[in-house]
């Protein structure tokens, strides 16, 4: 049974998440603050709702008491990639956009459908277990040496190993989230084909995936911060205006 962490301070909505989410089959902690939620998260100091961690995703609202979602998002992002979920009443695009950058994988604004917050859940926590087990598959056949494994794509100065899921650039090692690991790795595997934010979103979120493809742009920008010599002239992933983004056909630094 796959565990979530509801962390809402008001109690009708905390209630109502938890008995969609049990009655799907998934066990639900509860917390009603911020600081109590962040303790839960990272199991460092358990409380008395804690009883099901570690979590297969967390439920984050942004206004609560004690320690703000986007403090929290930030806190959790540090130490773990555990699919956050923020269902919150703010709905100005800058609060998404911030939610995202901080690492949040969706962001639902209230009032919303308990369906469809049930169906972004099990989207969520879908996408991350094929992340993971794929991950854990291409490190199984590194480390046995398996001659089917594919060979690293060399990308200019940047080779990205698909195999051992490793970056480097000029031999210096660029740390990814595994999403931002398979954003970069389909561009690349792609020289020079343009794709839609949609269309990205489709391929490496998967096609079951629930959500904005606005993820998909603070997704490009997390990775030009990490990749790119000057994020504001990207030498590796273009964009393409109104059109969406393609990898660099002749990737190099000048």
């Amino acid at each position: 049974m796959k565990s979530i962490l509801i962390i809402e301070d008001n109690e009708d909505i905390r209630e109502l998440e938890r008995d969609y989410l049990e009655a799907e089959g998934f066990a639900v902690d509860l917390a009603a603050d911020g600081r109590q939620g962040l303790r839960a998260a990272l199991a460092e100091e358990p409380f008395a709702g804690a009883l099901h961690a570690p979590y297969a995703l967390i439920v984050l609202d942004l206004m609560l008491p004690g320690l703000d979602g986007f403090s929290i998002c930030r806190e959790i992002r540090a130490r773990s990639e555990v699919p956050i979920l923020m269902a919150t009443a703010k709905r100005e695009d800058i609060d998404k956009i911030r939610g995202l950058g901080l690492g949040a994988d969706d962001y639902l604004v209230k009032p919303f459908s308990p369906y469809e917050f049930v169906a972004r859940v099990k989207a969520r926590i879908a996408r991350y277990t094929r992340i993971c087990a794929a991950a854990q598959q291409r490190d199984g056949a590194a480390r046995a040496g398996d001659e089917a494994a594919p060979p690293p794509l060399v990308r200019g100065d940047l080779v990205i190993d698909t195999a051992r899921r490793r970056v480097t650039e000029r031999g210096r090692e660029i740390a990814l989230t595994n999403l931002e690991f398979a954003l970069l790795a389909f561009l690349a595997q792609h020289p020079g084909i343009v794709f839609s934010r949609e269309r990205l979103f489709t391929s490496v979120w998967g096609l079951d995936a629930v959500g904005d493809n606005a993820t998909v742009m603070v997704h490009i920008g997390h990775i030009r911060e990490k990749l790119e010599p000057d994020p504001a002239q990207p030498i590796y992933i273009e964009t393409v205006r109104g059109a969406g983004y393609r990898f660099a056909e002749q990737a190099r630094r000048g």
